[in-house]
């Protein structure tokens, strides 16, 4: 079996250490006679299981008690509607606008109340992160809404916006278990796990416990955090699978040293893609180098053409998903926690190859 070098933004490469204890369990999990797939959500061994992966997410990112880890389905396409519902009591939140995915929580949250935009950078196509140092915030605003790394423009916020003494929330999707992160500064954190953790179906909500209303009239059940924060996550039947090949990951992620360890390989895979695209005379970065993506680097040659031949090559040659949102153009490289450094060596070796070739 050959493997390719998957660059795919999400769902996106898994450890293959994960996928092969997954596989060998598929059959039969740990002597229970039957798989993940099929036992139910309230027997002792699946409790073992989410119990397990929830304890390991707040060793590896330090959660405190008074936050909850909800294991959710829906995706951040929900999840941008609950916040708003559990969190902006007063219907008032204001917004930084960085790509797609922070506009797209802004329009839902115009749907239900009244969102404000603080700062964008839509004027030069979401290349660089707005200065967020001393931001309009509303006295009465609920919380400040960031998405910390912008998959589709491969940007990330260097620092953390002013918010002046109000909540942060941040979608953290696709940088998430990346590096060490301080929880304490954010009132919610976000994640949809198909981009670094897991397979897709699963969201990861992490939550201030005090945020969390008691009562929300007119908010369906689902859409209320306290309903599965007092249920463990298991209200309803959960994404039991998924939920399983997180907790392997969590463990993995532990292994490879921590969030710190993860960070110093992800630096480092980086850097090898970013020193070659500065220094390449047909490939280059679309973004401003204050505030690039560790996770997700976006770059072009200026011909759509010759984009097109590139990417046509490279998935020919075992690089594959590697053409770049519409929104942008050229290719990007997802290099997520899984991407082994030799993909990013090759990567590199073989668009040195074809610029010498044109």
């Amino acid at each position: 079996m050959s493997r390719v070098y998957n660059f795919s933004a999400g769902p996106a490469v898994l450890p293959e250490e994960v996928l092969r204890e997954a596989a060998d369990e598929m059959l039969d999990y740990q002597g229970c006679g039957m798989s993940v797939n099929e036992m139910s959500h309230r027997s002792k061994t699946f409790q073992g299981i989410i119990d397990t992966a929830e304890a390991d997410l707040r060793s590896l990112m330090g959660i405190p008690d008074n936050y909850k880890v909800l294991f959710l389905q829906g995706g951040d396409s929900l999840v941008f509607a609950s916040v708003f519902m559990n969190l902006a009591l007063n219907k008032k939140a204001d917004y930084i606008i960085t790509g797609n995915w922070a506009n797209k929580a802004y329009k839902e949250a115009e749907i239900l109340g009244d969102p404000k935009i603080l700062a964008s950078s839509k004027d030069k196509n979401f290349s660089y992160i707005p200065d967020c140092s001393d931001l309009p915030i509303r006295d009465d605003a609920s919380y400040v809404y960031i998405c910390e790394n912008n998959t589709i423009y491969g940007t990330k916020y260097p620092t953390l916006p002013n918010t002046k003494g109000h909540l942060l929330v941040a979608d953290q999707s696709s940088m998430f278990l990346s590096e060490p992160v301080d929880v304490t500064k954010y009132g919610l954190i976000h994640a949809g796990v198909q981009k670094n953790v897991g397979p897709a179906g699963v969201q990861i909500v992490i939550v201030r416990e005090d945020l969390i209303p008691d009562d929300l009239p007119g908010v369906p059940t689902m859409l209320r955090f306290k309903t599965q924060a007092d249920a463990g996550s298991l209200y309803n039947t959960p994404n039991c699978w998924g939920i399983y090949v997180c907790g392997k990951v969590f463990k993995w992620i532990a292994a490879q040293g921590g969030l710190e360890g993860m960070k110093e390989k992800n630096i480092e895979k980086a850097q090898l893609l970013y020193d070659y695209l500065d220094e390449s005379k047909m490939f280059s970065s679309t973004v401003d180098p204050s505030c690039r993506s560790l996770m997700n680097v976006p770059f072009v040659t200026g011909n759509s053409d010759l984009d097109a031949e590139f990417v046509a090559a490279a998935t020919t040659a075992g690089f594959v998903s590697i053409k770049g949102h519409r929104s942008v153009g050229g290719m990007r490289a997802s290099i997520y926690n899984a991407m082994p450094r030799e993909g990013v060596v090759k990567l590199v070796a073989f668009m040195k190859d074809f610029e010498a070739n044109h």
